[in-house]
């Protein structure tokens, strides 16, 4: 007995020569203490959590070089790999997580549409339940601030740019033809459907190093990455018809949409200003197949439209109305691979081709027009910690433009240019707290065409001010190289520059977001030209120059009213030009000083119905009246519209949706053309230039047939 007795006090004696005690302190920045935080030594039992003073000690049979782990909510995870026994004692403070949902959001000139965004100003829904979008998502991005209304065009002038300031990506990879031809006061729309994307990021202005040639806006869309089930939809509409089909298999899916759509019988019932040989007819088909691989997605899109018409219209210096006439085809492709590499890196490449073929008829005159495009991009990604990412990449653009001019009465012509750019960018996000962001980027650009190379840096700082609110600041450099409509005559150019300031305020609670973001743009080396209508006897050169300077305002609530989702902005825009054949700086006629947007829904249970409606207002619009001594020295009407939409609920997959665009039928006047030479009285005739039809009903049936039996397209309306 007397023997076991010492086995077990020499074992108890060797035994606590062999531990060794763990203890210290953990604090935040601020040195407060943190209570229950989990300590333990990686790989193994031993630990214990912190007291009420942040203290903790345990012992461990463990020795040589250890991974101490200390852990809590909210906090960044500290790790610790020494000599266990230096453990002692020790001194710790925990970092804020950066990655935690009411962090900083470097957000200065964007708006988010999606639902994985930590501050989306909009829903995937939203796009097309607007009452005045009509089902565009170019329309309903029209209701955000910083936008200007330019009723008769339909594309997106942002912060006093032209449309073509604005570029638009589909999964990071440039479209050149993102909008379907029309005619005069006929606005156009978007060539893709929404239905295929599930994030829209709309950037007004200071955006990323890695988005070039572009001097006011970058929309950036992205296809869905994963469909959630198969599904068959069906849409019967007044304009004609729509077909769409999603396969899922165990790693990819396959969602197709086709439709069809014929103006004739809508003209018939109800005839609009444009003496029509042959209303709008276009067929248009859109694919988008998605791979999952183990680390990594592959995508393909494609989209196709072709689209014709013939009309007469009024105009002033024609005894009888002008012959117009259109035929487009285009031709959308899209290609791309994401994916991680390692732990920390993570790569994508992608690659677009747009053809596009135009036949115009104006009076005596043809114009056909051939574009093929292409864009290729390759990035990488360096995650270095949650606090610091590197992003940096290179990519080519390269335009082939071609266009003929026929005339009986002139010499047919034919000219064109190739235009290639080449780009390397670099930036990085470096989250300095939960409180304080910061993105610094720079990006090179080479006009092959121009033989220059534009430098063009970028920055973006953001700062927590509250738990609920932030203010963000942005700064860079745009280069744009001039439109097609420039270098088809003259390629002795230079690249066009904005320089953008931005100051951004931002709140947001649960169920509300208010915005107030004021900027200023300074434009240089804009394209001037010495004729009124541009040909190959026009003069250009880059001298033109001009500033915009504004305050943007955005309040959304979906929570105050029961079943009430609403959202205001409000833009005021002053900007003067001196550019194209301007005598001197004035405000562009397609700028409005004063632009408001109201947009309601309400969901009544008792009927199955979503009823929405959106007003929109704008100030007049400069133009010249030859009449008086001026340059621009006139201004039209305000812009009114108000526009209601009704989604009625048959069945869980069957809606019956009716829309009115300008319900109260405001006599809206666009602007006015004028005579080319005076009558009896000495004075030049005018006529008012009124939109095509005062007023737009829709009528659609939509039904989804999908495997659970309740999806339905109430999102798609």
């Amino acid at each position: 007995m007397k023997a076991l007795f010492g086995f077990l006090f020499y074992f108890t004696i060797i035994n606590s020569f062999g531990q060794a005690t763990v203890s210290g302190r953990v604090t935040d920045a601020k040195g407060l203490p943190i209570v229950g935080a989990n300590v333990y030594l990686e790989g193994s039992y031993d630990g214990g959590t912190t007291n009420a003073s942040g203290v903790f000690s345990f012992t461990t049979n463990k020795s040589g070089t250890q991974t101490l782990v200390v852990s809590f909510l909210s906090f960044e995870t500290f790790k610790k790999h020494v000599e266990v026994e230096t453990m002692t004692n020790l001194k710790i403070k925990l970092r804020e997580d950066v990655n935690t949902l009411d962090a900083v959001v470097l957000s200065a000139g964007t708006f988010e549409a999606g639902d994985n965004g930590k501050v989306s100003v909009l829903k995937p829904l939203d796009v097309v339940t607007t009452a005045s979008a009509l089902g565009d998502f170019v329309g309903a991005l029209q209701t955000l601030p910083g936008t200007s209304t330019v009723a008769e065009d339909g594309r997106l002038f942002v912060r006093g740019g032209e449309a073509d300031e604005t570029q638009i990506f589909i999964d990071g990879i440039r479209v050149f033809t993102p909008y379907s031809p029309t005619t005069n006061n006929t606005p156009t729309r978007g060539r893709y459907s929404p239905f295929l994307f599930d994030g829209i990021t709309f950037s007004t202005g200071g955006y990323s190093a890695e988005y070039g040639q572009a001097l006011s806006s970058v929309l950036l869309l992205n296809t869905i990455d994963e469909a959630d089930q198969n599904k068959t939809d069906i849409g019967l509409m007044t304009l004609g018809g729509s077909l769409g089909k999603t396969k899922k298999w165990a790693k990819s899916s396959l969602s197709v949409n086709a439709s069809y759509i014929n103006l004739a019988p809508y003209v018939a019932l109800f005839p609009d200003r444009n003496d029509w040989e042959k209303p709008v007819e276009s067929a248009s088909g859109e694919a988008v197949y998605r791979r999952h691989f183990d680390n990594g997605l592959l995508k393909f899109y494609t989209a196709f439209d072709t689209s014709n018409f013939k009309l007469k219209q009024e105009d002033i210096n024609y005894a009888e109305r002008g012959h117009f006439k259109l035929k487009n085809n285009n031709l959308y492709f899209n290609g791309s691979y994401q994916g991680m590499l390692s732990d920390g890196w993570s790569v994508f490449g992608g690659l677009s081709y747009t053809h596009g073929k135009t036949d115009v008829g104006i009076i005596e005159n043809d114009i056909d027009n051939i574009e093929n495009s292409y864009h290729a991009k390759f990035k990488l990604k360096r995650r270095f910690s949650s606090r610091l990412k590197l992003n940096f990449g290179a990519e080519y653009f390269s335009t082939h433009f071609n266009e003929s001019f026929q005339n009986e009465r002139v010499t047919s012509n034919e000219y064109g240019f190739t235009d290639d750019i080449a780009a390397t960018f670099a930036e990085a996000d470096i989250i300095f707290s939960k409180k304080l962001a910061l993105k610094a980027g720079i990006r090179i650009d080479y006009s092959q065409l121009f033989k220059a190379a534009e430098i063009a840096p970028r920055l973006s700082l953001a700062y927590k001010t509250s738990k609920r609110s932030q203010v963000s600041l942005a700064y860079g450099n745009f280069y744009q190289n001039p439109n097609n409509d420039i270098l088809k005559f003259d390629q002795a150019l230079q690249p066009q520059k904005t320089t953008h300031y931005i100051f951004n305020y931002q709140y947001n609670a649960k169920g509300r977001i208010f915005r107030a973001e004021a900027y200023y743009k300074s434009y240089q080396r804009l394209v001037k030209y010495d004729s009124a209508f541009i040909d190959f006897e026009t003069n250009f050169d880059n001298s033109g120059r001009g500033y915009a300077k504004g305050l943007d305002l955005f309040w959304r609530d979906n929570k105050n009213i029961k079943n009430v989702d609403y959202w205001i902005s409000y833009s005021y825009l002053d900007t003067e030009r001196d550019y194209k054949n301007y005598p001197y700086a004035a405000q562009p006629e397609f700028v409005n000083k004063h632009n408001l947007s109201v947009v309601g829904k309400y969901w009544i249970d008792n009927w199955k119905s979503q009823v929405g409606f959106s007003y929109t207002f704008a100030s007049g619009r400069p133009y010249t009246n030859p009449n008086a001594d001026g340059f621009l020295n006139a201004k039209t009407k305000s812009y009114n519209n108000v526009s209601l939409n009704w989604a009625y609920l048959l069945s869980p997959q069957k809606i019956l949706y009716f829309s009115v665009n300008n319900a109260l039928g405001f006599k809206n006047i666009n602007g006015y053309q004028y005579s080319n030479t005076t009558n009896v009285n000495g004075k030049f005739n005018r006529r008012a230039l009124r939109p095509a039809t005062d007023q737009f009903f829709f009528v659609g049936f939509f039904w989804t047939i999908s495997d659970d039996g309740t999806d339905n397209q109430l999102d798609n309306l």
